[in-house]
């Protein structure tokens, strides 16, 4: 069995901070990599930022700084972000990291030298903030189509791709791989709209600035944006038109590329033409995930709604912030946040179902059997249907997750934690702890449910790793095995609250008077 999996997110661009929205796909990511560890897969785990273009001249120009400076300055937030999440990537890459860049520039080369890319002339409708050259029929009320901006005609000297050379090819190649592009309504949009229609050559150098890779055979011209940022995924596992690399040929192709919806037909036509001319194996799946938006749209400084990861660290911690992002978004649709939610769902499922199973749970340990707790194997019917949960429930998580589907993978490991509570209340643990003669009884009670707290905090790590390792060290037990085992010896820690209840009105207002302090 290939044990190895390798996954990106697409690579943040370096023109702000990012906003909880953009920070969603890297949690969403780390979840997939930490699970695939979990699981005993060699996992590499690529994310980064995309550094040139001319919406970094003119931003770095504002700012009174060089564009290297100002890239510098972005790409250090950013990492520190993605840092503040607990997010376990392998490799943080950068567009502006020479090695990149040297590469970049032998891939144009031998695109160039194949006939794949050529010198012409470029004549467009032109968005600078998505640097994006669009058609008259692409616009929408006369504005760019992404961003609703308004476009400039430019017309200058440009390299162009063919992309019209592999649009047969790639059309027969997505309709022979379903499971290439996800979810399917995204690979559907793709071929009708854009494949099936005919593909344009794609623009892949400018000359119009100079904050960019430089074409090594004409320095007028800088790669643009596209051929730069989308071989990034390539450039940093040891990929080298000239050489043969072991590196390069153990991780790719990539298992799978995360990105946002709104990128997706650059990472299923741009990108899988780039390599068919490369001469290399396509991703072996594209994920667009939707979006998170906020109750009254998309997040936008202009409509001042835009929430931020580090305060929303700040407020609630991390793995509260990582169990809304990956709990509650859709696999396929839109999702919405907003701290009223994130409230709710902590006090809801991380207060009351998760974090009072615990604290309940040890302290009938501690206080009945002094925290030295053992299976005396006295058993009813109802412990046989929770152990049935117990044991099923790593198998349910990989049905899910092999789907993508994060949010229905920690509802199974939630059913678990439901039904322990519900056995707590079945079984009644204080009225067995007044009879003598039903102490191992009330012991195998306990036992039962601190199995079901142990496998649950072993498979929640992926999505919530401090608690789970907080979990395990009040469990103060060694064993990470996914199924019920019988023959444990518990000797518990005390207990510690894993998750505070909020006050709704208070944590509201506690907000709001720090956003008018920030202002």
């Amino acid at each position: 069995m290939n044990n190895k999996y390798f996954i990106t997110t697409a690579i943040a661009y370096t023109s702000g901070k990012p906003h909880i929205g953009n920070t969603y796909e890297i949690v969403l990511a780390d979840a997939i990599a930490r699970y695939k560890r979990l699981k005993g897969f060699d996992v590499f785990f690529q994310t980064g930022t995309d550094e040139h273009g001319e919406k970094i001249e003119l931003k770095a120009k504002e700012a009174g700084l060089s564009p290297q400076e100002f890239v510098d300055n972005v790409s250090t937030e950013i990492k520190r972000i993605w840092d503040i999440m607990n997010t376990s990537y392998d490799k943080f890459v950068r567009t502006t990291d020479k090695h990149h860049e040297e590469i970049v520039q032998k891939i144009f080369k031998k695109m160039y030298d194949k006939g794949d890319i050529y010198l012409g002339e470029y004549k467009g409708l032109y968005c600078t903030p998505c640097e994006s050259f669009w058609t008259e029929k692409e616009l929408v009320d006369g504005k760019c189509p992404d961003c609703g901006r308004e476009v400039s005609e430019k017309c200058e000297e440009a390299y162009f791709f063919r992309l019209s050379r592999y649009q047969d090819k790639l059309i027969e190649y997505i309709e022979s791989h379903p499971e290439f592009i996800e979810p399917e309504a995204r690979k559907n949009e793709m071929i009708n709209n854009f494949l099936k229609p005919g593909l344009q050559d794609l623009c892949v150098s400018r000359t119009s600035f100079k904050w960019g890779i430089p074409v090594t055979f004409n320095d007028k011209h800088v790669v643009y944006v596209w051929l730069d940022a989308l071989t990034n995924y390539i450039t940093n596992i040891g990929y080298d038109p000239d050489k043969e690399s072991a590196e390069f040929n153990k991780w790719w192709p990539a298992d799978l590329h995360l990105i946002g919806k709104d990128i997706i037909r650059f990472h299923t036509i741009y990108w899988p033409c780039f390599l068919m001319s490369l001469d290399l194996p396509l991703p072996k799946q594209v994920f667009g995930h939707p979006w998170l938006l906020m109750n009254d749209g998309k997040m936008s400084k202009s409509k001042g709604n835009v929430i931020y990861a580090d305060d929303l660290v700040k407020y609630f911690g991390v793995d509260a912030v990582r169990y809304y992002l990956l709990h509650e978004i859709p696999f396929s649709t839109d999702g919405v946040i907003s701290h009223e939610l994130l409230i709710e769902r902590i006090n809801s499922d991380l207060v009351n179902i998760l974090g009072n199973l615990v604290n309940r749970t040890i302290t009938m340990g501690i206080k009945y059997f002094d925290g030295k707790v053992q299976n005396k194997k006295v058993s009813s019917d109802i412990d046989a249907s929770l152990i049935r949960l117990i044991n099923n429930l790593d198998k349910n998580i990989e049905l899910k997750m092999d789907k993508l589907e994060i949010g229905s993978a920690i509802d199974q490991i939630f059913e678990v934690l439901r039904s322990s509570n519900k056995y707590i209340d079945d079984t009644t643990p204080w009225v067995l702890a007044k009879d003598e003669s039903s102490k191992d009884r009330l012991e195998t009670v306990i036992y039962n449910l601190l199995e079901a707290i142990r496998v649950s905090a072993v498979l929640i790590k992926p999505f919530l790793p401090d608690t789970s390792d907080n979990i395990l060290n009040q469990l103060n037990i060694k064993d990470n095995s996914f199924k019920f085992n019988e023959n444990n010896t518990y000797e518990l820690n005390n207990p510690s609250i894993l998750f505070q209840r909020i006050d709704m009105n208070q944590k509201l207002q506690e907000i709001e008077e720090n956003k008018r302090e920030n202002e």
